[in-house]
């Protein structure tokens, strides 16, 4: 199998296998989410680097070994016994000498905590930011979009399950990209835009963190796509460095993310209120699971929710579950439900309340001038059709403020 190439990326972007399905931008055409798993060679037990360092390896005089590459992990203390606390996440993993976190891919090397994957990518593609989805941030924008294997959650639904739900090891043709390469390559495909995505950008914190850090020197804007399952600090040194955040609102009870996604609620919600009060632009997705969470007075009470602690413009998309990875036997959310639950969170006062991954051309896809009720951004699927949003945000059509980074 060959292995992912910058003249692969340099024909042009793919629209992906998931999101808004079925349509065709030929300005966007290189390697597809599915030919990009492929090209990597996801899968199997393919062991690279990483792989032959998975246990203590020491020297004669008893020092510890350490493969080239990896780097020092960021927030995290040492214990006795060689033990590590992780604290980027709110999984708090306590490591012992020689194993690993949660996320598979980092590991405890003689009491030092090293990520495995930093300049490794699992996955790359030059997306439509529209396909993050950011609705309100650089309208038609493309951004150069990396992720890596690992995750802090284990969702029954993942999309990305094949990087997400696999240990670095497993990345049987890993890209070697670091920072450097990313902020000098993605100008050369028109991406202005860099974003974190595809597994959980958190998990690989230092890759992500670095990365933005150097990309803001040489202008280019960053995006968290994320789970928001991050812990305070590491998300206070990171803000300055990115310029928006989408968070996944998986659910709104501790019982559907303890049981769906092996997580807890109340953290993903202390993020979403940081990043607003960080000033950074937010946007949220919700995805509907059909008998899971699509509970109507649930969605009110996680609408009423969001209008209390972000504001009625912070963007809600509610996206279409289509059955996949541990999940298969749910069918997919009816249409219906999602215009339902629009109805419901637009019931509650939020103001732009979008509906995802269905058939381009459903009018909740546009964005209306909460003043006079105009189409002000018109798309079909990722592609933008029509804009009437000035550089500064406003309404061309009546002067008010539509809110978002709009240039």
């Amino acid at each position: 199998m060959r292995s992912a190439s910058w003249e692969g990326l340099a024909q042009g972007v793919g629209e992906g296998t998931r999101g808004k399905m079925d349509q065709k931008d030929d300005r966007d055409k290189a390697i597809s989410r599915r030919d990009m798993l492929r090209t990597l060679a996801l899968g199997g037990l393919g062991v690279g680097a990483a792989g032959l360092a998975s246990r203590g390896l020491r020297g004669a005089a008893g020092a510890v070994s350490v493969p080239s590459g990896w780097k020092e992990a960021m927030f995290y203390k040492r214990l006795d016994g060689l033990k590590i606390k992780c604290q980027i996440c709110p999984k708090n993993c306590v490591v012992g000498e020689g194993e690993r976190g949660f996320c598979g891919n980092k590991e405890n090397r003689g009491g030092k905590y090293y990520t495995l994957v930093y300049g490794q990518a699992a996955a790359l593609n030059i997306d439509p930011i529209e396909k993050k989805p950011l609705y309100h941030f650089l309208p038609a924008s493309r951004a150069f979009s990396i992720g890596t294997a690992g995750c802090n959650m284990d969702c029954k639904d993942c999309q990305n399950w094949e990087i997400s739900q696999v240990r670095p090891e497993q990345i049987r043709q890993p890209v070697s990209l670091p920072p450097k390469t990313i902020v000098s390559k993605a100008p050369q495909y028109g991406a202005t835009v860099i974003a974190y995505t595809y597994n959980e950008p958190v998990v690989f914190y230092e890759y992500m963190h670095d990365t933005a850090k150097l990309a803001r020197q040489h202008g280019l804007r960053s995006v968290m796509i994320s789970n928001g399952y991050i812990n305070r600090e590491p998300m206070l040194e990171l803000a300055p460095y990115l310029d928006a955040v989408k968070v996944d609102l998986k659910g709104f009870t501790d019982e559907f993310y303890r049981k769906y996604c092996l997580g807890t609620v109340e953290p993903v919600k202390e993020t979403i209120k940081r990043v607003k009060a960080l000033g950074k632009w937010l946007e949220i997705v919700y995805l509907v699971v059909p008998t899971l969470n699509d509970d109507l007075d649930m969605i009110g009470e996680m609408a009423a929710w969001l209008k209390r602690a972000v504001g009625a413009e912070v963007p809600l998309h509610f996206s279409r579950f289509r059955p996949q990875y541990r999940l298969k036997k749910l069918p997919p959310t009816p249409v219906s439900t999602l215009e339902q639950c629009r109805a419901v969170a637009r019931g509650q006062g939020l103001k732009y309340v979008y509906i995802g991954n269905v058939q381009p051309g459903h009018s909740a896809e546009d964005t209306y001038c909460a003043s006079c009720g105009k189409v002000v951004i018109g798309r079909y699927g990722y592609q933008i059709l029509e804009r009437h949003v000035k550089p500064n945000g406003a309404c061309e059509f009546c002067g008010s403020k539509i809110p978002g980074v709009w240039s």
